[in-house]
């Protein structure tokens, strides 16, 4: 007995530690991340649970087409033109020896479009530049007169000649007197008189160009002068002008329509033959400034009035309408077609337009032109896959919303929708086939 009851004695040497045991702390931890588990398992089943996974993108307005409650007057087809196209020609001859430009390129006015070989050109300016330097020396050497030394000079040769003069007089003198006495030959006075005529002949002559020396270049001569500078100057502008012609620049800003001409070629502001030099480089065209060329005939020609409006649409781009208005009338008709040519300006062309297409005009009744309601009203086209029994689905704040929508048909994976649409809603594609209104749904990536 005493042995057992040592057994449950107290061992006093025994020392508490302070906090719960570890086992309790992995019994807390494991509680909390089952918790977490639990939680999350459920919150996935209850996010996921009915929720469809759709495809969604964006409706948009692709053009502008005509209202059903528009009156058309009259439909006419035709062709779109460029109000103005320009064939760039050149004014020199020569061989091309860049062209720096492609079709379809955009150009600004003064852009450099080819270059012409110019080493002729800059080779005739070189030289009439030399002339005007000389016919402008020979001008200041007028204007200037005779120089010092020259005027020194001719005043020494007068006094020169009249020295010799001097000499002849007193020889003749001696002469006379010889002849008078008998003592020399006649022949002798003769040559004596001659020569004291010519000498004064020849002090005369240079008395007279020691005057003009003086007096410098006549007024007629300087303004002869003066011609010929002004001359050799036309001849420089000239042949600078042809230099800078020799770069063909755009007069225009526009589109390059056709590039005519390649590096090596030769063009010509003269006559052209079929395979001979080229007439022009490059056509251009301003393609915001289109317009339809139509052919109405007489009997519906009555039917239009000036600047009647109208819509435009193409055969390339059917859902795309632009409106525009009657610009001008030819002043005359066509007898063998019987019609009268009509054009069309289209306000606000695109890029979707280029001449040449084909178009299709409807003119619009006097009424609808008077009235403030627009003739026209959004263009938009869906996927034939997203239509399903008259109806698409739109994503609404995750749900699934049935729109009835009234369509047509466009192409082979695209319908025209009529009505139901306006543009910028989030249209659900491929709808499934266990998607109804009001589905949970949730969409695949972002718009």
């Amino acid at each position: 007995m005493h042995a057992e009851l040592d057994k449950l004695r107290i061992d006093r040497a025994f020392k508490r530690t302070d906090g719960p045991s570890p086992w309790v702390k992995w019994v807390l931890l494991a509680g909390v991340v089952l918790g977490v588990l639990l939680g999350a398992t459920y919150l996935l089943w209850y996010l996921t649970d009915g929720v469809i996974e759709v495809e969604v993108q964006r409706v948009q307005v692709t053009g502008r087409r005509p209202a059903e409650t528009v009156s058309v007057l009259l439909n006419a087809t035709g062709y779109i033109v460029a109000a103005h196209k320009i064939q760039v020609a050149p004014k020199v001859n020569g061989r091309v020896a860049q062209v720096l430009v492609g079709k379809g390129q955009q150009v600004q006015h003064g852009q450099v479009l080819v270059r012409l070989e110019d080493d002729d050109y800059r080779a005739q300016l070189q030289q009439a530049s030399g002339q005007l330097q000389a016919a402008q020396a020979r001008l200041q050497e007028a204007l200037h007169g005779a120089r010092p030394e020259e005027i020194a000079q001719a005043q020494a040769n007068v006094q020169e000649v009249r020295a010799d003069l001097e000499n002849a007089r007193l020889q003749l003198q001696r002469a006379q007197q010889l002849i008078a006495k008998g003592l020399v030959a006649r022949v002798v006075l003769d040559d004596a008189q001659a020569r004291y005529n010519s000498l004064t002949a020849r002090v005369q002559a240079l008395e007279k160009v020691y005057a003009l020396v003086r007096l410098g270049p006549r007024r007629e001569q300087i303004d002869s002068l003066r011609g010929q500078v002004e001359q050799a100057r036309g001849q420089v502008a000239y042949w600078q002008t042809q230099l800078q012609n020799t770069v063909i620049q755009a007069p225009v800003a526009g589109t390059v329509l056709e590039r005519n001409v390649e590096k090596g070629e030769f063009v010509t502001t003269g006559f052209v033959g079929e395979r001979g030099a080229k007439g022009y480089v490059v056509a251009l065209a301003d393609l915001q400034d289109l317009q339809v060329e139509l052919d109405i005939s007489q009997n519906d020609f009555a039917k239009l009035g000036p600047q009647q409006r109208a819509s435009v649409t193409t055969d390339t781009y059917p859902d795309r309408t632009y409106a525009g208005y009657i610009v001008e009338v030819a002043p005359e008709a066509n007898r063998q077609k019987a019609t009268v040519q009509v054009k069309v300006q289209i306000l606000q062309p695109d890029a979707y337009l280029r001449p040449e297409m084909n178009a299709s005009v409807a003119f619009i009744a006097e009424e609808q032109q008077a009235s403030s309601e627009p003739f026209t009203r959004p263009t938009i086209s869906i996927p034939s896959s997203a239509v399903r029994h008259g109806a698409v689905f739109l994503c609404v704040d995750g749900r699934a919303v049935r729109y009835a929508v009234k369509t047509a048909p466009l192409s082979g994976t695209a319908v025209l929708v009529l009505e139901g649409l306006y543009g910028g809603e989030a249209l659900i594609v491929n709808p499934p086939a266990s998607l109804q209104d009001g589905s949970r749904v949730h969409q695949k990536g972002a718009l």
